[in-house]
């Protein structure tokens, strides 16, 4: 059998500033002073180190200088499950806008305790911020950035809490939105697919559908709760059918919606003639043309602008008060309303 070297499985060494300073002739602290913006270093020596360091592929350790005070530009996203498509498209989003402003993204998905354990990891690291996307462990999440002096930005929900700002939708506002469509083409039964009690936009999106029901005037002809997926959007509007008369349904999000346009078919309901269907999010499948989704739009652009705003913010002024920043939906016209 062959014998493996002492090394064998060790992580090779990394290249390093004092490698960098033999093969240029200079001292440590000259490589340092070399990458470090603003620090004054003869010409000649600079081009001396650039050179060296490009051939040995050396790279400056970039979390050392947070020892120094200097910002990581490391920012943590949990994203949570992302079980439906518009936290993926948002989740997306948010990462692209967190590289395009030079900052480092360390996402982290999951639930439970692997998301838990993973928090925990990631933690270890200097972050400049904390961004939390789903609310599944947010109080634990908050309270250990808490401990340990990391802002946290919650975006899509309302978390009230020092050092913590917070970008939401105005759900309930976006609904009525819905309703009054629904007046404007004439439906007065409205069925609702809405979705699991553990998200706190499932409230205030079922409120808001009730009181512009009441506005108008119209009624709630039935209630089945789904899961924000596709699949329990059909089965949700499957059962509707069979226990109630609607000429109209309003799905808590775009997928479900997406499963209620499926069971309508199914059951041979025109839609939009027969019966309106409007959905929540604005998600890419629903500009389908196969699909054209009358929907509400959860502005991610806007969203996204937010977040960073709202980072820079803290980021400079620390001790700032904690801020709140209210998003308007958009009512988006197509083919099933």
């Amino acid at each position: 059998m062959k014998r493996q070297s002492p090394a064998a499985g060790r992580r090779l060494p990394r290249v390093t500033a004092a490698d960098v300073a033999e093969i240029a002739g200079v001292s440590r602290s000259a490589v340092s002073r070399a990458f470090t913006e603003g620090a004054y270093l003869d010409q000649e020596k600079r081009e001396r180190i650039l050179l060296a360091a490009h051939e040995l592929g050396y790279q400056p350790n970039a979390l050392a200088a947070t020892l120094q005070g200097a910002r990581s530009n490391l920012v943590a996203v949990f994203a949570g499950e992302m079980r439906n498509e518009y936290d993926k498209e948002a989740t997306s989003a948010l990462i692209a806008g967190l590289n395009a402003a030079g900052k480092w993204p360390v996402v982290i998905a999951g639930s439970g305790d692997h998301a838990r354990d993973a928090v925990t990891q990631v933690l270890r690291y200097p972050l400049d911020a904390m961004i939390l996307r789903s609310g599944s462990l947010a109080t634990e999440i908050v309270d250990l950035c808490s401990k340990l002096h990391i802002p946290v930005i919650a975006s899509g929900r309302i978390i009230d809490a020092e050092r913590v700002d917070n970008i939401c939708l105005r759900n309930h506002q976006a609904a009525m939105l819905a309703a009054d469509l629904f007046a404007k083409r004439g439906r007065q039964r409205v069925a609702l697919v809405g979705g699991p009690d553990d998200f706190g936009a499932t409230a205030e999106r079922r409120n808001g559908l009730l009181d512009g029901l009441t506005k108008h005037q119209l009624t709630l002809a039935g209630e089945i709760k789904g899961n924000y997926t596709t699949e329990s959007g059909y089965f949700a509007t499957q059962r509707l059918l069979e226990q109630a008369n609607f000429d109209g349904i309003f799905c808590a999000n775009d997928a479900m919606a997406i499963g209620a346009l499926g069971a309508l078919k199914d059951a041979g309901r025109l839609v939009s003639q027969d019966i309106s269907v409007i959905g929540f999010d604005d998600i890419e499948m629903a500009r389908w043309p196969t699909i054209r989704l009358t929907t509400l739009r959860n502005p991610i652009a806007d969203m996204v602008t937010a977040v960073l705003r709202c980072l820079d913010r803290r980021l400079d002024h620390p001790q700032a008060q904690e801020e709140t920043v209210l998003l308007d939906a958009e009512i988006i016209l197509r083919d099933t309303h």
